[in-house]
């Protein structure tokens, strides 16, 4: 009996392919949102420093410093504002990222159970094809004189 082929082997590797493309997309959007992240975490670490550095301290007060250390708090605060935004567009990318993985997955998976069972089905007419032929050859009479 010929081996088994699964027509769609092809479609399969496609589909693998697409699969493979999805993950490596969504890898990079997971790599972008966490430098967003650890840059949103270094502004707040610059912004707690720019609020000790430009607290009123006790005797005189050098007043171009308290403002141009306000002015740099502002800044601060503007420049996290426009990465929390971002990381709020990356984040909705990556969701949508994550889904068209999971429908890419959905596709190879669903190709591999019509793989197994088509599989399956083969085997179990290979099965009764042998056993068709192992009947047929059982039941030619043989003369017993022959094996005397």
């Amino acid at each position: 009996m010929r081996r088994f082929q699964f027509r769609l082997a092809t479609v399969g590797r496609l589909r693998e392919a697409v699969r493979d493309e999805r993950r490596a997309q969504l890898a990079d959007a997971l790599g972008v949102q966490s430098v967003l992240e650890e840059k949103i975490q270094g502004l707040e670490q610059d912004l707690r420093a720019a609020r000790q550095l430009h607290t009123a301290p006790t005797g005189p007060v050098n007043v171009d410093r308290l403002l141009n250390g306000e002015r740099y708090e502002i800044v601060l605060q503007a420049e996290k504002r426009s990465l929390a935004a971002q990381l709020a567009k990356v984040a909705a990318e990556v969701a949508k990222r994550r889904e068209a993985l999971m429908i890419a997955d959905q596709d190879v998976k669903a190709l591999e159970k019509l793989r197994t069972s088509q599989h399956e089905d083969w085997r179990q007419q290979s099965e009764r094809e042998t056993m068709r032929e192992l009947d047929e050859v059982a039941g030619r009479s043989v003369p017993v004189e022959r094996f005397l």
